[in-house]
């Protein structure tokens, strides 16, 4: 037997066990857009005049993001960092294919937003698996790499461009898992620095905040159902394995025993962060790169330079309206 929705007693589409909650269609889309703007507003993430950067993947959360925030009224654009994946591993196609999800996204709501497109071989020569695999002895995970890569041209991009906040679609599931893995082995500066918002620092860090940390990632994959955004489903081919995967497992598991779960973990982290329950971390002094300029707590050259060995100051971003 279905589920009727609270508010009408239609039929509903998504029954939210740990909110005690099931919605129809139009009442669902109704709720997420209400509680993102309480929760933007709550932690003072947004203003109205600001100019937003959504970081998008052509996955369901970062394209529901950038949707929530244009019917929300801000000024959000987007931006895709081609890591080039496909280009070795062409079997997978995952780089081409997600990218031409965010276009095609874009191209729906154009021209309240744009699309900027970051190609990383023809800015740095070498795709991120390339950079990932070799160069004068780098021996980096594939997933690390490309966490350091986006990071950085991210960060970047977002100052150059000329936007106030770079936005991550990182959803609950996402931030339960982080915190799980740094709860296990204690990594205390991890902890210290998962926040729902980063301000921006007089070195050049933007300004990063994460809207949708409030959802369930089941959620987002139903609201871009509902919303009609169609997106990548599969996950990146580097991924099989990785760490994270198997810490959401565990939370599933939990979460199914025992609904709401995984929403209680993190916020009640957030309220021990927020009345100094846990130990005190210093971040380190920032400096410029010598070499691309971005802020940094190493001397002379910063990870990411000295993970791809190139040029300060590069170009090549393309720009879809």
């Amino acid at each position: 037997m279905g589920y009727r929705c609270r508010k009408c007693s239609g039929d509903s589409v998504i029954n939210m066990r740990q909110h005690r909650l099931a919605l129809c269609e139009d009442h669902f889309i109704e709720w997420v857009q209400k509680h993102a703007a309480e929760f933007i507003r709550k932690h003072r993430m947004l203003e109205p005049e600001d100019r937003v950067l959504v970081a998008v993947s052509g996955g369901k959360d970062s394209l529901s993001l950038w949707s929530i925030l244009l019917d929300l009224g801000y000024q959000a654009d987007g931006i895709y960092i081609d890591l080039g994946i496909d280009r070795d591993r062409d079997e997978s196609g995952y780089s081409k294919r997600s990218l031409q999800y965010a276009v095609e996204f874009a191209q729906s709501v154009s021209p309240r937003a744009k699309l900027h497109v970051l190609d990383i071989k023809a800015v740095y020569g070498r795709s991120v698996t390339e950079i990932a695999r070799g160069g004068m002895g780098a021996k980096r995970k594939y997933c690390s790499a490309c966490g350091l890569v986006k990071r950085h041209e991210l960060n970047r991009m977002t100052r150059e461009l000329g936007y106030a906040v770079l936005a991550t679609g990182h959803n609950l599931d996402d931030e339960a898992a982080v915190l799980m893995g740094n709860s296990l082995n204690w990594e205390v500066e991890y902890m210290a620095r998962q926040a729902l918002v980063l301000p921006a620092s007089s070195t050049g860090l933007v300004k990063k905040v994460k809207p949708l940390a409030r959802f369930y990632e089941r959620e987002m994959a139903a609201y871009a159902i509902v919303r009609g955004i169609p997106y990548i489903m599969e996950e990146c081919p580097f991924s099989e394995g990785a760490t994270s995967l198997g810490y959401k497992e565990v939370l599933n598991s939990m979460e199914r025993k025992s609904s709401g779960t995984k929403l209680k973990f993190y916020f009640e982290f957030l309220k021990a962060k927020k009345k100094g329950l846990l130990p005190n971390y210093v971040p380190p002094e920032l400096r410029l790169c010598e070499k691309c300029g971005e802020p940094t707590g190493s001397t002379g050259l910063c990870a990411f330079c000295r993970l791809i060995e190139r040029p300060a100051r590069p170009v090549g971003v393309d720009t879809l309206e």
